[in-house]
């Protein structure tokens, strides 16, 4: 039997408000369904953390699990059809809520969001505002992506990348992910028997993703490799994560009293504004606009929003208050160069590509504005590339 040499106990850094993530491996009972085994800890850590006057986001998993139980599902989750999938997670979501509602004297709450609601701005702000709202009346929001009704093409990927995003959505100072490992090993403790631990990683590197397993779990659908990524998308945005183990009801009582005896990854970045979090990294809908090397060097070098005279077309079909890349192409190579929210239809962008502001409205009947996209609703990408 490998014994797993021991973390460090560190400090957690100061919080006041904490996004926690709890994956279905602590909630799985070993005959099916959920258990409150591991869940219970875990709360009593929340209540003490309410009591202190700290606020928790709750991102849960386990309703696929709970309705695998409930419909005497035994075949393998990870093939299973989308709509079984889908059956599965309508059915064991008000399992889930019910679980966690048995461990807590306060209410909670069920959020449950898609991909959609995380890429169109106005589902995201009014999402943030019912999550602020469940806040101040001291309720607790149990997050979870809405697998009932997403589709592959259209789905967060796991519960890990949902929890960094909420945790930059809330403006959050902390991510909390229980696993069902200690942390962070040089290699997968589980075959290697020499694996040692990482207290903190100070900056995602290429070699820190390479330790990175995937999921052990039958129930999972993320490994280590999903939570280091989601701990690189919360330091984009100027937070730090902590990487524990729920199972040990020490480790998790150490929390209480902001200890940590797992990972901390670190963050470098100064808090980036919100909105320019979320056209970083939420993905854009299907489709671009095209423009020109003038429009590439007014965004890259003058800090410009988009107008119609930079524009050659618009390719694909998107809407008003649509996230699109916009592509640079007038020299053949095409390349992403930037993102943001588009004022006009691509139908629209297409009647006035090339135009001057001053003759939108006569060439719509209307007009939403001067730019195309405006400069507070685009951020430019790193592409290590020239027009």
């Amino acid at each position: 039997m490998t014994i797993l040499k021991t973390f460090t106990e560190q400090s957690v850094p100061p919080w006041k408000r904490a996004v926690l993530k709890v994956g279905s491996s602590l909630l799985a009972a070993d005959g099916g369904g959920l258990s409150t085994r591991y869940a219970l800890g875990l709360a009593q850590f929340m209540t003490a953390c309410h009591a202190s006057g700290r606020e928790i986001i709750l991102v849960s998993s386990g309703a696929v699990a709970a309705g695998r139980l409930l419909m005497q599902d035994h075949a393998d989750q990870r093939v299973a059809s989308s709509a079984r999938r889908q059956a599965m997670a309508a059915l064991g979501q008000t399992q889930t809520i019910a679980l966690w509602q048995r461990l807590f004297d306060r209410p909670l709450a069920q959020v449950l969001l898609t991909h959609d609601d995380l890429r169109n701005r106005r589902r995201y702000l009014n999402a943030r505002a019912t999550l602020r709202e469940l806040l101040n009346h001291q309720i607790l929001p149990v997050v979870n992506e809405n697998d009932t009704v997403a589709v592959d093409e259209l789905t967060l990927g796991d519960n890990d990348n949902l929890a960094a995003i909420v945790a930059a959505q809330m403006d959050a100072d902390l991510l909390l992910i229980a696993t069902d490992i200690d942390g962070l090993y040089t290699a997968d403790p589980r075959s290697v028997s020499d694996a040692a631990p990482i207290d903190v990683v100070e900056e995602m590197t290429a070699e820190i993703m390479s330790m990175a397993g995937d999921s052990a779990s039958s129930v999972g659908t993320g490994g280590m490799r999903s939570k280091l990524v989601a701990a690189e998308k919360a330091a984009a945005a100027g937070i730090e994560t902590v990487l524990f183990n729920g199972r040990d009801g020490e480790v998790v009582r150490l929390l209480s009293r902001d200890l940590l005896r797992g990972t901390r990854v670190r963050t470098s970045a100064t808090r980036l504004q919100a909105r320019k979090y979320w056209l970083l990294h939420v993905p854009p809908v299907p489709g671009h606009i095209l423009i020109d090397d003038g429009a590439v060097k007014a965004l890259n070098d003058e800090g410009a929003s988009l107008l119609p005279k930079g524009v050659i077309a618009a390719e694909g079909d998107f809407h008003r208050g649509d996230m699109v890349e916009i592509i640079a192409g007038a020299k053949g190579q095409r390349f992403s160069m930037a993102r943001g929210i588009t004022q006009y239809s691509a139908a629209e962008i297409n009647q006035i590509a090339g135009s001057h502001t001053r003759e939108v409205e006569a060439m719509l009947g209307y007009s939403y504005g001067e730019a195309v996209v405006h400069r507070d609703d685009l951020v430019t990408l790193d592409t290590g590339l020239s027009a």
